[in-house]
């Protein structure tokens, strides 16, 4: 493995744990401004992960487009036009970092947009691992009980995904963020870690099918 494929791997890892953290919203933290020094640190790192894969975006409009390319570049595309909405709907919603701006007006549209915009993100993302994960998933899958326990995990992701409500932000069925105190901290970590184990699992298999020409 390259420095640049360590880089990149130290970046894609740390910016999935910022995402986990930051979905939680300001309940995780005793001051808001954390949410907010961990989301600029979040897109920093998005500003470091698209100069590193600068050559991709790059080549978006050369060449020609199998079914794979078309999943890639629309999860890719999607989770840039989430991260963008993110980035404005932050910077209008800060009671901190970006207080100097002194921006007035547009906070029901920025707290609408920011709540949407981080759970598309969030399933993206989630779509986005998949696509990278093909030796781990074939080393998972090589055995019968990895195979089992990766089943259980998506199982739960699943009942994660309904009993969090994730499904409802998604389409605004529910337009303010909801942190159950009563689960605690833990479990939501576990309940997000399965979800995107859940969609990258999905992600993989349809990816993989598209290769192969099955769909």
């Amino acid at each position: 493995m390259t420095k640049t494929q360590r880089l990149r791997m130290t970046i894609d890892i740390t910016m999935t744990i910022l995402s986990i953290i930051l979905m939680g919203g300001n309940y995780l933290f005793p001051a808001d401004i954390v949410h907010e020094i961990l989301g600029v640190g979040l897109f920093v790192l998005w500003a470091l992960h698209i100069i590193l894969n600068r050559r991709w975006y790059g080549a978006i409009f050369k060449g020609k487009y199998n079914p794979y390319r078309v999943m890639q570049t629309v999860i890719n595309c999607c989770i840039l036009i989430c991260t963008i909405f993110l980035m404005i709907s932050g910077i209008i919603l800060s009671n901190h970092i970006f207080t100097f701006l002194n921006i007035q007006g547009g906070l029901g549209f920025a707290r609408i947009a920011h709540l949407l915009a981080s759970h598309w993100y969030y399933l993206f993302m989630s779509l986005h691992i998949g696509l990278h994960v093909g030796r781990l998933f074939q080393d998972i899958t090589a055995k019968i009980i990895p195979r089992i326990i990766l089943a259980l995990v998506c199982a739960y992701g699943i009942y994660a995904f309904i009993a969090r409500g994730v499904w409802k932000y998604l389409i605004l069925r529910q337009q303010f963020f909801f942190f159950d105190l009563d689960r605690g901290y833990i479990l939501f970590a576990i309940d997000y870690i399965s979800i995107i184990i859940l969609f990258a699992t999905l992600s993989h298999l349809l990816a993989k099918s598209l290769k192969k020409g099955k769909l």
